[in-house]
């Protein structure tokens, strides 16, 4: 199913690119790519925080153990930590100027995750889980209680 979906994505991304409509659909399929080489089970998100990497497409899960006031500096973003099955603590920054907000968060739910890591000596921080408007940047998301913000 993997290689279906990479396969789908680099077909997409050619037809777009031949047509010259390469700006959404060459963002979608990078996205597509980008997911699927994210590990399964929090891998990629293990290997960055171990390595002190930045700027990382990751995906995992983990259970809300803090909800934090959101930050309104500049985009307002929803915050809260998450702890990994590793037992790390990563905080998620989700911008709610560019999706929806979890409305229904509370401490002890399970999210799953899709963004960009950034590594600190907190445990870092996943941003970008929502799409870029200019689509430039690989979609993120989150998904909590089977519905997917993004």
């Amino acid at each position: 199913m993997k290689k279906f979906l990479i396969v789908a994505a680099l077909v997409l991304a050619g037809y777009a690119l031949s047509n010259g409509r390469h700006d959404a659909t060459l963002s979608l399929a990078s996205s597509a790519i980008a997911e699927q080489s994210a590990g399964r089970s929090g891998a990629a998100i293990a290997e960055a925080v171990a390595n002190h990497e930045s700027g990382r497409q990751v995906s995992g899960e983990g259970v809300v153990i803090r909800l934090l006031p959101d930050d309104g500096n500049g985009s307002r973003h929803q915050r809260f930590i998450l702890k990994l099955p590793s037992s790390r603590t990563i905080l998620i920054a989700h911008n709610i100027d560019l999706a929806p907000r979890i409305d229904a968060l509370r401490v002890g739910d399970s999210v799953r995750f899709y963004g960009e890591y950034e590594w600190n000596a907190k445990g870092g921080v996943v941003h970008w889980t929502h799409r870029d408007p200019r689509g430039s940047h690989a979609a993120g998301w989150l998904e909590h209680q089977g519905r997917r913000y993004q």
